[in-house]
This record gives C-alpha cells, structure tokens and sequence, in this order.
C-alpha cells in the first residue's frame, strides 16, 4: 500500500478495551486535543459486548459514534475482538499494529494498569497496547501488516482507568494535562453511554467528575486528567513551565 492510498494521518490515537474506557479517562484530553487543532482517534479493541443493560452491540456502537462526535474526535474504529475473552496474543498485536500504521500517529495513549475488582480486560489491553506500538516499527515483516507501510509512534502514554486508587500519580513520569473548559464535553461523551450508566450508576459521574477536579485544582486549573510518561519528563524552561 502506498502512501496516497493510505488515509489521512492522525497525531493521537487512545485505545480502549471498551467503548467508553477512554471517555471516562481521557475525554477531557482528548476534546482538548481537537479544540489545539490536532487530529485524535478512537480505537475500541471489542464491542464491550454483552452487558446487563444493553439490548445489543448495535446500540453501544451508536453510543460510542455519539460519545466521538461530542468529544469532537476525527476517527474511532472497533476491532473485532472478543470481550470477556479479550487476551494479549500474537493476533490481537497484529491488528492493532495495523490501525497504527494505516493511520500513523505520533502518539499512542493506552491503559495504565490493572483495574482491581474490575475488567481483567483492561490489563490485557494495556500489553496489547504496548506490543502494537513495537509492532508497528518492526521491519522485514510486510506481509503479516498486509503491507502496510513501517510506522514508529514516537512516544506511548498510559492513562489510569482504576479510580479506586491514585497510586498512579506518585509514578515517577506522572503529569497533569489541562482539560479546562472541556471537563462538561468530558461528562456529556460519557452520558452518551445510556446503557451503561443507568440512575443507579450515578456515583460514577461523580467520582469522574470530582477526580478531574481535585487534579485540576491541586495545579490551580478548572480540571485535569493523569497521565504517566515511561520515563520522567525534559523540561526545557523551568520559569516557563513552573513559575507562570
């Protein structure tokens, strides 16, 4: 496949397990991301499928095309792998890597960790993640990617989804990302998920809400969002970035 064949290139791509992981974790950085002009993707790895509520996989899919559309994001695609049964294997790395080369993004954002008491797919996500990354790259291997060109992602970021715990932040690359002015388009791409957030679910609003709050006003912003680099971040201009 060559280069005009491919479609346009996108500079962030967020994978999730589930439709709504990312919502729920990153929407705010996400529709910020849109808002600075960058082009963001969505990739779901299953279709979240069965859950209690839900009349089928038809209907989440609507409600993750609705969620995209409130957070402004310019593509989302869903694999087709299977919840419940959702592993870190050689078939579901490859098709990852695939999103990731046909799309090309600087920047992957994946699942920080174990969700404790929660999907046991979120922490195979994460592996899944971090293997498509590699993949992505890796040379000489053209016909496994149905020849799709070589793409090196220049940096993976991992975003906690347990909010149970803040262990998170005291990792050594932590960092805060400024999500003012977007935390309601945050809150509104999750309340588009109807089926999995009945009025007995509320609790959940609010401790999103009230986490992205307490972030953003431990830095003297509106709200914010964790991230976690792999290793400690440069900075270049110390007035710049702490004393402004």
């Amino acid at each position: 496949m060559t280069d005009q064949e491919l479609p346009e290139p996108l500079d962030v791509i967020a994978v999730g397990a589930h439709p709504d992981d990312v919502e729920i974790a990153i929407g705010g950085t996400l529709a910020s991301l849109v808002k600075q002009g960058y082009r963001v993707g969505i990739v779901d790895l299953t279709d979240g499928e069965p859950t209690p509520l839900s009349p089928g996989p038809e209907v989440r899919a609507q409600e993750a095309l609705a969620a995209a559309e409130i957070l402004g994001v310019q593509v989302r695609e869903q694999l087709d792998l299977p919840n419940r049964r959702l592993f870190d294997n050689y078939e579901s790395r490859v098709a990852l890597a695939k999103v990731f080369r046909r799309y090309r993004p600087s920047v992957v954002l994946g699942i920080a960790d174990k969700t404790p008491m929660a999907s046991p797919d979120h922490w195979q996500a994460m592996q899944i993640t971090d293997a498509g990354v590699f993949y992505s790259r890796l040379t000489k291997w053209d016909d496994e990617f149905d020849n799709l060109p070589v793409h090196t992602v220049k940096q993976l970021l991992w975003y906690p989804l347990g909010f149970g715990s803040l262990k998170s932040a005291d990792q050594p690359g932590a960092f805060v990302t400024d999500i003012s002015g977007c935390l309601e388009q945050k809150m509104a791409a999750i309340r588009a998920y109807k089926t999995q957030f009945p009025p007995e679910k509320k609790r959940v609003f609010t401790l999103v809400e009230s986490q992205a709050r307490l972030l953003g006003q431990t830095h003297n912003i509106e709200a914010g969002e964790l991230l976690i680099s792999p290793k400690p971040n440069v900075v270049k201009d110390l007035v710049q970035t702490f004393g402004l």
